[in-house]
């Protein structure tokens, strides 16, 4: 007889586990280091992956639509300059560079090797020691728990890492270690735990943060508000929420046991891909089936918590009465009844509209009160903001901003060119809203007198398209520009050049003439 090893199983749970499709179980590779402490002791491990995140390899292939062959397709990938004739460059010819505010800088691959951090290869070396309770379970980050176990065929080995994980788990500390898998790689910092368990001792790894990767939020705290402090029958009737929502509970002979077993579920997003898949294989030209019911099922609460939750839910609705507030309609203004004044100077406009934008300062524009200049990255927010908190003089922030427009300027670009012109256009509407036309109008001016020598044609070309004049007298009192100059601003450098042309034909060299003669 053939003696073979049975499972007895439900004919139910049999039928899921052959629904689930199970990837090719591979042996875990060995990573043979040495753990060192010191310079003068060094224990021989190896490490195996026991956690790690699982990513799906897609092998997609593109394919021509009509014929299904890879072969047909061809990609090509070619390099223009952003210039009007698209100047094809080499793959050789182009290095990486990243931006710096305004500025491009450089960065070859020679630069790239020198920045890379180089060290002596593998390495776990402990750095120290600490209490466990200091190592906080929310700091530990990483994408894989190790461990680390002393090699089968050494007994030196086995002894010595038995002996500091006996002394780590006596002591409840962890080993602060210093972690590289290879060469290549980056080093580590991580938290070596003890685990003793009945058949093997070893080692857990976790990786810890270094001090750039921590996210520091401090909030005001709930209590400061007595209007939203909670009563003791409130805060009871949350205990008793999470009490009944316990994912463990304890038996009768002390044993935690779980309600939900992670470990027994599988990754909802492998089966889903994988059952589209057998099913386009096997239908193909068919709608794709919708979510196995049973995996569905996995992902719901057990039915012990549902039904045990019910009751806390309820006393949480009488707890925490919630009532509807309903938003109370504006009354309409006479404007909004009959129409706004087309002709209707902009300065009026924005005093109908200065309670309708104060309303519009909410949540997101309390972020805006760190705003201490004008910066380069939203420079017209950052322009509006700062004279909506009215902390610095108008004029100040009106040179700041020109400040960002000329930095924008000097890119010669159609992109820099249209953020400029956004700079302008709110430089334009909050000289307007505060009757302050001095400041935009002289600089407009000087603007336009340096186009020429700027070689900032295409950039007027654009202003002008959008009609951004200088603001006259019939939208800000105090404005010096009439109504008729401001709409010849715009155009009256065409003209200057229509009259200047003709005798530039004729200027010329006195020796010139006498040779035409």
């Amino acid at each position: 007889m053939v003696s073979c090893d049975l499972d007895f199983s439900h004919l139910r749970n049999a039928l899921e586990h052959l629904h689930m499709f199970k990837r090719i179980e591979r042996r875990p590779m060995a990573w043979p280091c040495q753990l060192t402490i010191g310079s003068s002791l060094a224990i021989r491990i190896v490490g195996y992956k026991a956690v790690t995140e699982e990513h799906l390899k897609k092998t997609w292939i593109t394919v021509d639509a009509q014929t299904n062959q890879k072969e047909d397709v061809k990609r090509e990938t070619v390099y223009c300059l952003d210039d009007d004739n698209e100047t094809e460059v080499q793959k050789d010819d182009i290095i990486q560079g990243f931006r710096y505010g305004s500025d491009i800088v450089p960065f070859s691959k020679v630069d790239q090797e020198q920045m890379k951090y180089k060290h002596d290869g593998k390495c776990f070396a402990v750095l120290g020691f600490a209490k466990q309770e200091m190592v906080q379970r929310h700091r530990l980050v990483g994408h894989q728990v190790v461990k680390m176990f002393a090699p089968k065929d050494d007994e030196h080995a086995g002894v010595a890492l038995s002996a500091v994980i006996q002394a780590l788990d006596e002591l409840q500390m962890v080993a602060i270690v210093r972690y590289a898998y290879d060469r290549r790689c980056n080093p580590q910092v991580g938290a070596a735990f003890p685990c003793i368990k009945q058949n093997y001792e070893c080692l857990i790894y976790i990786q810890l943060p270094f001090t750039e990767d921590l996210r520091q939020f401090t909030f005001p705290s709930l209590e400061n508000n007595k209007k939203f402090t909670p009563s003791d029958t409130q805060l009871s009737a949350v205990d008793s929420l999470i009490d009944s929502m316990m994912l463990v509970e304890e038996d009768e002979n002390g044993e935690i046991n779980d309600l939900f077993k992670v470990h027994h579920i599988p990754n909802p997003y492998f089966q889903r891909h994988y059952q589209c898949l057998h099913h386009r294989a096997v239908n193909p030209g068919t709608p794709l089936p919708p979510m196995e019911p049973w995996l569905k099922a996995a992902l719901e609460p057990p039915e012990v918590i549902t039904t045990r939750r019910q009751a806390p839910l309820e006393e949480i609705k009488r707890k925490f009465p919630l009532t509807e507030v309903e938003k109370k309609k504006k009354p309409k203004t006479s404007a909004q009844i009959f129409g706004k004044d087309s002709e209707e100077p902009d300065s009026k406009k924005a005093k109908v509209d200065e309670e309708e934008e104060e309303e519009e300062f909410n949540l997101a524009n309390i972020a805006e009160g760190s705003v201490t200049s004008v910066g380069s990255v939203d420079p017209p927010r950052d322009f509006c903001t700062l004279i909506k908190l009215k902390r610095l003089p108008f004029g100040e922030v009106c040179q700041q901003l020109t400040h960002r427009i000329e930095q924008l300027l000097s890119n010669k670009n159609t992109q820099y060119y249209m953020k400029s012109i956004t700079c302008i256009q709110a430089f334009r509407e909050q000289s307007v809203k505060l009757g302050n036309a001095d400041l935009y109008n002289s600089y407009l001016q000087s603007l336009k007198r340096s186009i020429p020598s700027r070689g900032l044609e295409v950039f007027w070309d654009l202003l002008v398209q959008d009609t951004i004049s200088l603001i006259s007298k019939d939208e800000v009192e105090g404005s010096t520009v009439s109504k008729n100059e401001a709409n010849q601003f715009l155009v009256a450098e065409e003209k200057k050049e229509e009259t200047a042309a003709p005798p530039a034909e004729d200027a010329g060299d006195v020796d010139d003439l006498l040779d035409m003669m």
